[in-house]
């Protein structure tokens, strides 16, 4: 199986109790997800994250602490995907989709809802705002 990193940035807005969400294009189907994408070759996880999260939504972000790695096989198409979700912060732009083939939607969703569309978070997304766990994520550098 080859193996894909993703990486995803959790947009909260706090005052509002929402979630910043993408609703990606799947063929004929539509599903919810964070704004988040396959790591490039020669690119951190943290660079990865940003990217996407200007790609998919049109704001610029910063991204910090990991809150969740997430893994899954996919026997459709041979990947073993390592998922990667970042604390993700706005620190400018406005929506806009700069990929229509892939993105139908940018959309600030209630914690509720969000939880219903991602279930591979352990008891919700919104278990890990609420509790506000993170763990440090450090680049090295190149040795």
């Amino acid at each position: 199986m080859k193996r894909v990193d993703v990486a995803y940035s959790l947009i909260f807005d706090e005052p509002n109790q929402k979630i910043l969400m993408v609703r990606n294009k799947r063929g004929d189907s539509y599903d919810y997800s964070l704004p988040g994408g396959a790591v490039e070759k020669g690119e951190t996880l943290e660079q990865a994250a940003i990217r996407e999260a200007k790609e998919e939504t049109g704001f610029d972000v910063t991204v910090s602490n990991l809150i969740s790695v997430n893994e899954s096989f996919f026997q459709h198409n041979g990947h073993h995907a390592i998922f990667f979700t970042f604390q993700g912060e706005i620190k400018d732009g406005e929506i806009h989709i700069s990929r229509p083939n892939e993105i139908e939607d940018v959309v600030w969703m209630d914690l509720d809802e969000a939880d219903l569309h991602m279930p591979f978070y352990k008891d919700g997304i919104s278990t890990y705002i609420k509790q506000n766990y993170a763990i440090p994520y450090i680049y090295q550098g190149v040795n």
